[in-house]
């Protein structure tokens, strides 16, 4: 498999053994000397710090890793794991928004509705998906579909992301928030299986505006926050610069989210990240949604409604431990592939 060509600034010491690695191997090749031993050093020191790196990333390392430009995209996943996905456009009130994208599939044989939250490689790509921030037509685009699909008792399953709803005047004046509120409590009463996974970023209400689920998974360097990291720097310390120490603050690695009992699942990635094997990481993906939707097919809509109403009356309850105690809470179960 080809190493990715974009590097992380924590990535640079590993870069910088591949680079040698490379240059021992084509001189080897050109000159036909013998120098496996060497060959070999240099493998076990880039095996060694691979580990180190990533066995030991900071959050706001694995913010950086959320958005390298060569992680798979929502399009990317949909086409590795789904059939027939047939993309559906329009709000059928003001326009098609590129940014959210959204329509039928099958998976494993069955028929699913899918929303997605979809980026763009590239600059021209990018404006027309608009950095991956959806407008108030995506929103209500998306309200549209998981209203078909509860008449046609499809589960939803939708890809989580974005930095966050688009922020721009024309869409205050179309009422994004409106949009995204109106989607919160369609979602909390649909009566078909949701699942949504967290793919990269989860920004703010634009994440959660597809985000309602009776299954939150995310991927191991995925991050899922009220706010950016930059903007949560910007109005706690008046400096974007210390956008790591809000990161680290504001508890947002998937990691973080599992323990609190946001996330219901860590999907692991390809050691080094989704970029480096997205063949690998789409199996992952797939597994886990084949899992989590055998388990809520069973459930009938009624126990679905009220199981989803309360798993979110649960999210952020805290209990303060005996007084004197200065133990922690016991953390969320650890599922069997959340690396840390």
């Amino acid at each position: 498999m080809d190493k990715p060509q974009h590097t992380l600034e924590f990535e640079k010491p590993l870069r910088d053994l591949e680079q040698q690695l490379s240059v021992l191997q084509d001189t080897s090749r050109q000159h036909k000397l013998d120098v496996k031993p060497e060959i070999g050093a240099i493998e076990k020191k880039i095996e060694a710090t691979r580990r180190e790196i990533y066995a030991n990333l900071t959050t706001w390392q694995k913010v950086q890793l959320a958005r390298h430009p060569l992680r798979p995209y929502s399009l990317d996943y949909i086409n590795a794991i789904f059939d027939d996905f047939q993309e559906l456009h329009g709000d059928r009130r003001m326009g098609d928004d590129q940014a959210l994208i959204g329509g039928t599939a099958f998976f494993e044989g069955k028929p699913v509705m899918l929303l997605a939250q979809q980026k763009g490689r590239g600059t021209r790509e990018n404006l027309r998906r608009n950095f991956g921030m959806p407008q108030p037509q995506g929103y209500r685009k998306a309200n549209r579909l998981m209203k078909m699909a509860a008449n046609f008792k499809l589960p939803v399953i939708s890809f989580i992301d974005t930095p966050g709803a688009y922020p721009g005047i024309n869409a205050e004046e179309c009422h994004v928030a409106e949009a995204i509120a109106v989607n919160l409590l369609e979602m909390s009463q649909l009566p078909v299986p949701i699942i949504a996974i967290v793919i990269g970023e989860g920004g703010s209400g634009g994440a959660i505006g597809i985000g309602v689920a009776d299954r939150i998974l995310i991927l191991q360097f995925a991050y899922y926050s009220v706010a950016s990291p930059e903007a949560s720097a910007a109005i706690l310390w008046k400096d974007r610069s210390h956008a790591s120490k809000a990161a680290e603050a504001m508890k947002i690695s998937a990691q973080d989210l599992y323990r609190l009992g946001v996330a219901d699942e860590i999907i692991p990635e390809p050691f080094g990240g989704a970029h480096r094997n997205p063949d690998q990481a789409s199996e992952n993906v797939r597994e886990a949604i084949s899992r989590h939707l055998k388990k809520l097919r069973a459930f009938s809509p009624k126990a679905l409604k009220t199981n989803r109403y309360q798993k979110y009356r649960d999210i952020g309850v805290i209990e303060e431990p005996p007084e004197g105690d200065a133990q922690s809470l016991p953390p969320h179960p650890s599922p069997k592939a959340a690396n840390e």
